[in-house]
C-alpha cells in the first residue's frame, strides 16, 4: 500500500491519469486501421474511459446523410466524453470498392472528423472483433447501415438502435446523455 500513493501520485504528475491503464473490454481491446490509410488505432489507448457511439456507415445508403447529424453529435458532445467511430462496410452492398472514394464521401462530402475505420465486415463470421463484441453484448447484428450501439465507458452497457433512428431523435439524444452524465 505505501508503494501505490507514490505511484499513483508519480502518475498524475506525469500526467497519466489512472483510466490510461484501465483494463478495456471486449469491444476496445483491439487494434483497427484508420480508413484509407496504413496507421492503426489501439482502440483501448485512444478511447477507454468515453462512451462510445459505434455505426456501422455506408456511402451509398439512403441513411448516408446521417454522417451531417454524427458529426454535429461528435462535436456537441466531445467536451462530455462522447466518441462517435464510424465502420465503414459493404455487407449490404453499398460502400465503395475504393477505400479513397469512402474517405472522400465521409470526409469531404460529409465533413465527417470523428474516427473512421477501414471497411470491414459487420455481421457473421468475419466481422471484425469490434462488432463482434457489440453483437454478443446485445444480441443485435447490424440489419442495415447506420445501426447505432451506444456503449458507456466502462463498456458494461451497450444499447442498439436501428438504422431509422437518428442522431437527433429524442429517444435517443435522452439515452445518450443519460449515459455521460452517469460516467
Amino acid at each position: 500500500m505505501k508503494l501505490i500513493k507514490p505511484l499513483f501520485a508519480a502518475l498524475l504528475l506525469a500526467g497519466m491519469a489512472p483510466s490510461a491503464f484501465a483494463a478495456c473490454g471486449d469491444i476496445l481491446n483491439h487494434s483497427m486501421q484508420k480508413l484509407h490509410s496504413k496507421d492503426t488505432v489501439d482502440l483501448c489507448e485512444a478511447f477507454a474511459g468515453k462512451t462510445l457511439l459505434v455505426v456501422n456507415t455506408a456511402s451509398h445508403c439512403g441513411f448516408t446523410p446521417q454522417f451531417k447529424g454524427l458529426q454535429e453529435l461528435s462535436e456537441k458532445y466531445a467536451d462530455k466524453g462522447l466518441v462517435v467511430l464510424g465502420f465503414p462496410s459493404d455487407d449490404f452492398l453499398q460502400e465503395e470498392d475504393d477505400e479513397g472514394k469512402t474517405a472522400e464521401i465521409c470526409y469531404l462530402n460529409y465533413g465527417v472528423k470523428f474516427p473512421m475505420f477501414k471497411t470491414s465486415e459487420v455481421r457473421g463470421d468475419k466481422a471484425n472483433p469490434v462488432f463482434k463484441a457489440l453483437i454478443a453484448k446485445t444480441g443485435e447484428k447490424p440489419a442495415w447501415n447506420f445501426n447505432k450501439y451506444l456503449v458507456s465507458a466502462d463498456e458494461k452497457q451497450v444499447i442498439y438502435f436501428g438504422s431509422r433512428v437518428k442522431p437527433d431523435d429524442a429517444e435517443f439524444l435522452a439515452q445518450l446523455e443519460k449515459m455521460l452524465a452517469a460516467k
